[in-house]
């Protein structure tokens, strides 16, 4: 609830109005087309895939949102639903929705690996184009993961260029991926409230695919507290 109390925040202090609504599980009366911004957590292996079976069923729905310009955070196991699948620890492969150009594999139970999860505190410089212009070029958060995730098409590109901690895999030295205005990525922290430079990129371009970004302007805030938070997280080892 971090990142959902981040983006409201942000709003309410700003006074523009908004609303926000859960959907779960089997809401298929809920359509993606009339939303512009998605938050999409993350869970155990078991959770995603009841999530994934269900989830696959409105993959043409929310590929239609997402190159109709409705923006997407997903964090951990939201991050590798966006993918083509995750495949988990036991070898099941759960499907994804291949909006993002990823795919995701599980340290196996039978393999011995120093580093079965990736944990840890993680910064990393912006390599995607924000709208926004922000002072800040970094992100800073906390990783636990086990999945490898790598990148697997030129249309997604990663979200940063990791200075601490592991990454997507542990290996190339990227974090996160996007596409359009979809972002995945496994900081969690939570995420948005170290970060505001990102909460106020996903408003400007919620506010674009309302067609309201000239009725409601993103007016400067003191930001010093949270500068202060994300400062002293990019400093931790």
């Amino acid at each position: 609830m971090g990142n959902i109390l981040a983006l409201k925040k942000r709003l309410e202090w700003r006074t523009i109005p908004f609303s926000v609504e859960s959907i779960t599980i089997s809401e298929h009366e809920k359509k993606f087309s009339d939303y512009d911004l998605f938050f999409i957590g993350g869970g155990q292996d078991n959770q995603q895939d009841i999530v994934a079976k269900d989830f696959i069923h409105r993959k043409n729905e929310m590929k239609a949102a997402v190159e109709n310009g409705a923006v997407i955070l997903a964090v951990c196991g939201g991050y590798q639903l966006l993918g083509k699948s995750f495949e988990t620890s036991d070898s099941r492969v759960i499907k994804g929705l291949e909006i993002l150009g990823i795919e995701t594999k599980a340290v196996k139970v039978s393999e011995e690996k120093k580093q079965d999860r990736l944990v840890g505190n993680i910064s990393g410089e912006l390599l995607c184009s924000m709208l926004t212009q922000p002072k800040l070029k970094t992100l800073v958060g906390f990783e636990n993961h086990s999945g490898r995730t790598y990148i697997i098409d030129d249309l997604t590109k990663p979200l940063l260029k990791v200075n601490k901690g592991f990454g997507n895999n542990a290996v190339d030295g990227f974090e996160g991926a996007v596409y359009k205005n979809v972002f995945g990525t496994y900081l969690h922290g939570s995420l948005l409230p170290k970060n505001p430079h990102l909460v106020d990129e996903l408003l400007y371009r919620a506010l674009i695919h309302a067609g309201l970004e000239n009725t409601y302007k993103l007016e400067e805030l003191d930001d010093s507290f949270e500068l202060d938070a994300h400062n002293f997280a990019l400093a931790l080892n």
